[in-house]
């Protein structure tokens, strides 16, 4: 069965795949390392443009090392959640420094990296370097979640089942391993997807347990918090300040930008705790690496990132 699945999988990707830059047979493990960072939480049509920039600004790890962490931070601007990239120039300056410019290329070693957890080693090291690896996003746990359990959606957390499902599931060939995982990936996105699924054209549909059992309904999930008014929000505007700054700023020039002062205080706080603001001894703020670390917020950060952000060696050996 695993064998029919894979086939028909891959037949349907082979048609339907879209053409991303990460996916090329040329693309390089840090083109698939800076997709997965970019994509988390953020949709494939606002990662392309950005993907496209970064490579042409930053082709390779020790390019983007040799900028700083706030370089990053304007380079990402609007695209999302930008602690990711403080973690990926923290990445950069790990990989140049340990591993001779060059992305890890397992799984146990990309996880000891800043800002990747499991899903993003597992990616990286199956795409990149066809490491036999169970890939778990969101689109390939809600298509075996139907596939084979029988269920609309999975549940909120990867499960110790999940994982033991999709390596079951791998082929025993790593680079077939790697293939099977982006096509079903590819069948989530644009296929079995979360509200709308077109299941008349599903290569997988003869199989699938769910729509045998007439596609039951999964238990309702709470939606995100709403973006206006929220701490997200408020963080985005002391960040747009500080991109658009050429350094240092009083952090009297953040008045006006907010309503709710207290709000802009803890929003404040969390990004200094996060690491992408700092604070000068004279109390001015500013975008990481463009004023001294202080004590309090290097703590905040990953030990290596630490390390690089306080412009310490990096020790030979990596960290286990």
């Amino acid at each position: 069965m695993t064998a029919h699945y894979t086939r028909a999988v891959r037949r349907w990707y082979a048609e339907h795949a879209r053409d991303l830059p990460w996916r090329d047979a040329t693309a390089t493990p840090w083109s698939v390392l800076v997709s997965e960072f970019m994509l988390q939480q953020t949709p494939v049509s606002r990662v392309l443009p950005a993907h496209r920039a970064w490579l042409d600004r930053w082709p390779d790890p020790a390019s983007l090392a040799a900028s700083t962490a706030a370089d990053a931070v304007r380079q990402w601007d609007r695209l999302g959640y930008p602690r990711r990239a403080v973690r990926l120039h923290a990445c950069a300056q790990i990989i140049t420094a340990e591993h001779g410019g060059q992305v890890p290329a397992t799984a146990d070693q990309l996880i000891l990296l800043p800002g990747i957890g499991p899903y993003t080693a597992a990616a990286v090291a199956s795409f990149a370097y066809h490491e036999r690896q169970p890939v778990l996003d969101t689109n390939v746990r809600r298509v075996l979640a139907r596939l084979v359990t029988g269920v609309g959606l999975p549940q909120p957390a990867v499960t110790a089942a999940e994982v033991a499902l999709a390596r079951r599931l791998l082929p025993a060939d790593g680079r077939e391993a790697a293939a099977w995982s982006v096509g079903v990936m590819e069948l989530g996105a644009l296929v079995c997807t979360a509200a709308r699924p077109r299941c008349t054209d599903c290569p997988l549909a003869p199989q699938c347990a769910w729509l045998a059992n007439g596609r039951p309904p999964a238990t309702e999930r709470r939606g995100q918090a709403a973006y206006a008014g929220s701490d997200r929000q408020c963080r985005g505007r002391i960040l747009a300040v500080l991109r658009a700054a050429d350094g240092p700023v009083p952090a009297s020039s953040l008045a006006g930008t907010w309503t709710d002062s207290a709000q802009q205080a803890r929003a404040l706080a969390a990004l200094i705790n996060d690491g992408l603001v700092t604070r000068s001894a004279g109390g001015a703020i500013c975008l990481p690496g463009e004023a001294e670390v202080t004590v309090p917020e290097a703590e905040s950060l990953h030990p290596r990132a630490r390390e690089c952000a306080a412009g310490l060696p990096a020790p030979t050996a990596a960290i286990r």
